[in-house]
């Protein structure tokens, strides 16, 4: 595995682009030590120089995507954020959004350490508990953490900075023109005389909230940002000293698991054996709630046991009976039609089904509730706390003021835990047992009643005509995606729920996130939903990965048809600079064109999102003694033996994540193209545990594997969080199709095959807990 970093230093980035040494406005707010914040509001909006016009027309999110509505909706609450220096000279940073592993408490924390002069060490970064008066800032989502609070988080330690500066020009009598601010000590150039952050801490507080005017770093001056810095919380997580809902100690709060029906949200309609249940040894309490039967015991093995002990009597579920095929067809009578053929026009036309997949992260649905009369107090990894915590509260019948809401530490959410089911679902029973509960939804839980990404098909037709593309139409059905945690909070939560709200919602988002980076003519791409009885999300993408790689495939075939080399034909098509650049980098690195054995091939493919893009290509092996290779109690197949990646995320503030931040994305997209789906049957799916569902395995994850991180190209971020999987996804189907010469339809490619694993039983729900794992070791 190898990464390549270009030293070009950031003060290379054109200054139009950056921050420049534009004044902001921020606060000294009056605190017993120095806390601080920022104010940008309307300011950050003003307009920059003008986009330089392009040969066809741009599509709305090449205008204004997804993410500039999320930034834009943080700004009117931006000085809320604060900063707060300490006595012991360490800076302590509340952030207002969830870290689940894509490393943004790390981010942050080198934002605050580069303005204030603070060694990245001395930087304390939490996750703030829910905050109603954040409004749209505290929403964890489309790659939009880093972009949105990357000027408040400076200028709130630039304001710090100065105050420090102020006050050690006081305490040491002498003009701050002489002084100088490193490593959190401040030095006077003219007596050598020195101070501590720390010894300066109380003596800069403000009495009085005041306004002051700071002047950002320009790039040119960066120390922090910009360089590969390992993660703050690494050795925590490698020494499992690193904490998480389950790992909240709250007095009194036993165990939980539900008993949940053999269908997509069935009810219940009798249990049969409750006081034997509740005689059981370690049970506490067993009670009906809106999910299923819940039990309560002193240990998770005492609740397992219990719940494959009930004797549950269940109604029908809201999908019951439906399957693949019948989601299918109902996708298909969906669908919007396409615009009417010149029988004289040439076209490349062609129908994708995307199946249903899972969006269970490594860490299970859990959550801790401590449920009272007059108040609640929950704790669990949450991506929109706001919501859930007014949500919360409205079930319970208490005002949101009464209901504390804690953001843990995640482990993974991959748009998982936008939702709060876990925590709503203990809050539930901590009410009804009137006890404190750790809610742990069990692995099967979460693949057969969680969240999935929903099943759709791309129905895609691109004319051609004298070597030029005339036209591109994209018809993209989904079965219908939950928007229920809205924009952060409960106004747009509701609306999204509202039977007309949903589809606008939806379409909402689809344009405002898919674009086509090549001239392609009259481009049109339009969503359709249905199928609403399903619990779905976004899944790091939302709808990128699926109509990216039905768009590249397409592309690839338009290719072929005119007699062009794929990556020729890209290049020749597309409209940014930037993308020709990432796409010029892993044709380079990773050797396009190179002559290859019979059944293997290479794919390439291009990804724009959220001001970043990403290029990919990707090298796969489908000779009969890859894809008939045998492991045990595994799906092999195909196997991606190397893939490029390079990334241009505008400003990388720490390469090393936004690497990491590839890797990731990239076995998500193979996974999701070669092996890994759900199969829906009788209303239910066939997975129920890792075992069944074959992400991306070590047997089958690329030998060679290169991330390109681009030189800086703006003077700050752009979106890498979900970036590398549409990328992905979409190179990994192209070298499919080259090495078959079958352009693959139906995703992930193993679907239709046999299944590969003996599906769980539905009654009881969960499989009982593992005495002996020697027979699993290989």
């Amino acid at each position: 595995m190898g990464a390549h970093e270009h030293p070009q230093p950031p003060d290379a980035v054109p200054a139009p682009d950056g921050i420049g040494r534009r004044r902001f406005l921020g606060y000294v707010l009056a605190a017993s030590t120095l806390t601080v914040a920022a104010e940008l509001g309307e300011a950050v909006l003003a307009p920059t120089r003008a986009a330089a016009v392009v040969p066809s027309v741009p599509g709305p999110a090449e205008i204004y995507d997804l993410n500039d509505m999320l930034t834009h909706a943080t700004l009117p609450t931006a000085n809320l954020i604060t900063i707060r220096v300490d006595p012991d000279g360490t800076a302590s940073f509340a952030l207002p959004r969830a870290e689940v592993g894509q490393g943004i408490t790390t981010s942050s924390a080198m934002l605050v350490a580069e303005e204030l002069d603070l060694p990245l060490d001395r930087v304390r970064v939490t996750l703030a508990d829910a905050r109603p008066e954040l409004l749209f800032n505290q929403l964890t989502g489309g790659s939009n953490t880093t972009i949105s609070t990357f000027t408040p988080i400076r200028v709130a330690a630039a304001v710090a900075r100065g105050r420090l500066l102020e006050a050690a020009s006081l305490e040491l009598g002498e003009a701050v023109d002489t002084l100088t601010a490193k490593l959190g000590v401040i030095t006077s150039t003219a007596t050598g005389r020195s101070l501590g952050y720390g010894e300066l801490a109380e003596k800069a507080a403000g009495v009085t909230t005041r306004q002051v005017s700071v002047t950002l770093k320009e790039p040119s001056e960066f120390k922090v940002i910009g360089t590969a810095q390992r993660r703050v919380d690494a050795l925590e997580a490698v020494t499992g000293r690193k904490k998480f809902a389950m790992d909240v100690q709250v007095p009194g709060a036993l165990p939980a698991m539900v008993c949940r029906p053999p269908t997509i949200n069935g009810t219940v309609r009798s249990v049969d054996n409750l006081d034997e249940v509740r005689a059981m040894p370690g049970i506490t309490d067993v009670v009906r709630i809106s999910t299923g039967v819940a039990v309560r015991g002193r240990t998770f093995g005492q609740c397992i046991d219990a719940v494959r002990a009930l004797k549950v009597t269940w109604g029908p579920g809201t999908v019951e009976g439906a399957s693949d095929d019948t989601i299918r067809a109902e996708l298909r009578k969906a669908e919007l039609p396409l615009p009417a053929l010149d029988l004289l026009t040439k076209a490349v036309d062609a129908r994708f089904t995307f199946h249903f997949a899972s969006n269970s992260a490594l860490e299970t649905n859990c959550a801790v509730a401590d449920v009272r009369e007059d108040s609640a107090e929950i704790w669990a990894s949450l991506k929109s706390p706001i919501t859930a915590q007014e949500q919360i509260a409205l079930t319970l019948g208490l005002p949101a003021s009464a209901v504390k809401v804690h953001v843990t530490q995640g482990g993974g959410s991959f748009g998982r835990k936008l939702f709060h089911d876990g925590a709503a679902e203990a809050a539930e029973i901590s009410k009804a047992t009137g006890k404190p509960v750790r809610l742990m939804w069990h692995r099967t839980d979460d693949f057969r009643q969680g969240r999935t990404h929903p099943m759709s098909t791309s129905r895609v037709r691109a004319t051609y005509a004298l070597g030029q593309v005339l036209s591109y139409d994209q018809r993209h059905t989904s079965v219908a995606t939950d928007f229920g945690h809205g924009v952060g909070e409960i106004i747009t939560s509701e609306a999204a729920r509202l039977p007309v709200g949903d589809l606008t919602f939806s379409e909402t988002i689809f344009t405002l996130t898919q674009q086509t980076p090549y001239n392609f003519g009259v481009v049109t791409q339009l969503l359709s939903e249905t199928a609403k009885g399903f619990h779905t999300g976004s899944m790091r993408n939302i709808y990128s990965p699926n109509v990216r790689c039905a768009q590249e495939l397409i592309v690839d075939e338009l290719a072929r048809r005119m007699g062009q080399d794929p990556y020729r034909f890209r290049r020749a098509f597309l409209k940014d600079e930037r993308a020709r650049a990432v796409l010029d980098k892993v044709a380079e690195v990773g050797e396009w064109g190179r002559s290859m054995p019979a059944g293997t091939a290479q794919g390439i493919a291009l990804h724009p999102e959220y001001h970043a893009h990403v290029a990919v290509l990707a090298e796969i092996d489908c000779r009969p003694g890859t894809t008939g290779r045998k492991v045990p109690d595994a799906y092999t197949g195909p196997r991606v033996t190397k893939v490029v990646c390079a990334v241009d995320a505008g400003l990388a503030v720490n390469p090393r994540g936004l690497q990491a931040q590839m890797m990731g994305g990239i076995m998500d997209g193979i996974a999701i193209t070669l092996s890994s789906g759900l199969h829906l049957a009788g209303g239910r799916f066939l997975e129920g545990s890792w075992d069944n569902y074959f992400y991306t395995r070590q047997w089958n994850t690329p030998p060679e594997l290169e991330i390109v991180v681009m030189p800086p190209t703006t003077g700050k971020p752009g979106g890498a969080g979900e970036l590398a999987v549409a990328g992905a996804m979409a190179a990994v189907a192209c070298a499919y199709g080259r090495a078959t010469g079958t352009m693959p339809t139906t995703f992930p490619i193993n679907h239709d095959g046999p299944l590969g694993f003996e599906p769980l039983p539905t009654t009881p729900p969960v499989p009982a807990s593992p005495t002996d794992g020697l027979n699993r070791a290989y």
